[in-house]
């Protein structure tokens, strides 16, 4: 009896080694990512394409601290991954592993497999060298496109086998949970032209639409592709191709290590869309997003890569992307004036947040983007789990727009923007506001933002300030700086361009 408890206890640090894997979690239609079994808010930013090789990560881990992200988006290249057929070579993903460990960040792995950006540029050599096994679209006068083929079995069976090693692999030696989602290809789709001429294609674009593909789209009668959706046939036909694709080699990985996985889009103007063959064709576009629903089910998210400049544009894309069927995620973003509507997104539920190519900038250029994560990366957790719980709401500025009202149980908060002392608000110079606000007790709230000012109001009363602390997040825990009153808070709490986290406590008169 001794020898089995001195064993069992030997055994014991090596199981509590080993963490819930993460999930994607729905209540009463908000979503979260549960990592380590609990609400998390991903923090992240993306590399560059050709900065997941072993000498490039120093910089990488450099910027990502200067940052001050959770987690980081890496690729992983199926050239590498699989320089010959069915030899699969571990080394940079192990590499990646351990180094992330070692910086205390998580990571989501990016699978560029059979798309990267519409085209098969990562495939491995041996593919690349026999078109005829693993051929490309064909457009409409049967030249080749720089886009593989999906209905291409050979590749699809490769890609699926690759991938399950992949995630075998992932399983196998990432028991501390490192890597908390993989992306499925990158922004599978193509240019050049709207989807795949060739005879097999042909074939199966006069049959009829499957079942399940009408249902999606509240498509009652029967037909072909042309007859059920008209001058839309051929984009939500190869959006059905490449969902199709995707979804199997998800589901191969999956069955292994059930990880959330996504699949990115690059994505069409959300107020002018342009006609077809204008925006990449086949992925998941706010257009088919139900075709990608139906057709790829092993996929937990459709994730929108924004690089709208325009902000009506910008904040129209996480609106189209918060659906009941889809958690909001914006695995790329560009453009330092956008880096305020991370906080429009957690306004939206949004689950994580990431700009892209942030290892090759200066400091200075990605200042926008760290000032959000040292604000939110210490109460990330707080943040999640309220954001879950539906008692949290976040604003981000808009040119011309100079308040807005958060409403509350009990009480609303005016968010304004532009504001000194006793005035008015005026509105930024250029529009860098952004507040987040979530209450955590019936009159108590948490509240922070920048360059902004937050006050509450509450019908027929006045407001009190009962109390104002300033303080900061360690491991959950709210630790107490000091107290706000007279300047701090007569005409209610104003931030400027320091990280101040603020517990309210209010009463009337």
């Amino acid at each position: 009896m001794k020898k089995i408890l001195l064993a069992a206890l030997a055994l014991a640090p090596l199981f509590a080694q080993e963490s819930p894997i993460p999930q994607i979690v729905k209540n009463d239609g908000r979503f979260a990512l549960f990592v380590d079994g609990a609400p998390y808010l991903m923090l992240g930013a993306q590399v560059h394409n050709s900065s997941a090789w072993p000498a490039m990560l120093p910089k990488v881990w450099s910027a990502m601290k200067d940052l001050s992200v959770n987690t980081v988006e890496i690729p992983i290249y199926w050239e590498q991954f699989e320089p010959r057929p069915g030899q699969y070579d571990y080394a940079v993903m192990d590499t990646l592993l351990r180094e992330a460990r070692q910086h205390q960040l998580r990571l989501v792995l990016l699978w560029f497999g059979t798309w990267k950006n519409g085209s098969q540029h990562y495939m491995p050599q041996w593919m690349k060298l026999q078109p005829d096994k693993y051929p490309r679209i064909a457009d409409r006068n049967g030249r080749a496109v720089d886009s593989p083929s999906p209905y291409a079995e050979a590749t699809l069976e490769a890609d699926k086998k690759a991938f399950a090693a992949l995630m075998r692999h992932l399983k196998e030696t990432d028991p501390h949970r490192t890597v908390i989602m993989v992306q499925v290809e990158n922004e599978p789709g193509t240019w050049g032209a709207v989807r795949d001429y060739s005879p097999a294609a042909q074939k199966l674009f006069e049959a009829l639409v499957p079942r399940e593909i009408l249902d999606a789209m509240g498509v009652k009668e029967p037909g072909n592709w042309t007859q059920a959706f008209g001058a839309e046939a051929e984009v939500c036909f190869h959006a059905w191709s490449v969902a199709r694709y995707v979804g199997q080699v998800a589901a191969a990985g999956k069955k292994i290590y059930p990880l959330p996985l996504y699949a990115n889009a690059a994505l069409r103007d959300p107020l002018k869309p342009g006609t077809p063959g204008s925006y990449e064709s086949g992925g998941p576009t706010d257009n088919v997003l139900a075709i990608w629903k139906a057709a790829a089910p092993a996929l937990d998210v459709l994730a929108p890569d924004i690089y709208q400049d325009n902000p009506a544009a910008y904040l129209r894309v996480l609106e189209l992307y918060r659906r009941d069927d889809n958690p909001l995620f914006v695995p790329e973003t560009a453009g330092a004036p956008n880096a305020r509507f991370l906080f429009s997104a957690l306004g939206m539920g949004a689950i994580g947040f990431a700009p892209f190519g942030m290892d090759g900038n200066e400091p200075a250029a990605n200042e926008p983007w760290a000032m959000n994560n040292r604000l939110l990366l210490p109460m990330q957790r707080e943040v999640a789990r309220l954001n879950f719980e539906g008692k949290l709401r976040a604003v981000a500025e808009e040119k011309g727009k100079l308040t807005e009202t958060l409403v509350f149980t009990g009480w609303t908060a005016a968010v304004s923007y532009g504001v000194t002392l006793n005035h008015p608000p005026q509105g930024n110079a250029q529009p860098m506001g952004r507040a987040l606000v979530a209450q955590t007790k019936d009159n108590e709230f948490l509240v922070t933002g920048y360059f902004c000012r937050v006050d509450f109001r509450t019908p027929a009363k006045q407001r009190q300030f009962l109390a104002v602390e300033e303080g900061s997040f360690e491991q959950g825990v709210f630790k107490f700086r000091r107290i706000w009153n007279g300047d701090e808070t007569d005409w209610g709490l104003n931030f400027g361009a320091e990280p101040v986290v603020l517990r309210v406590k209010l009463g009337t008169y």
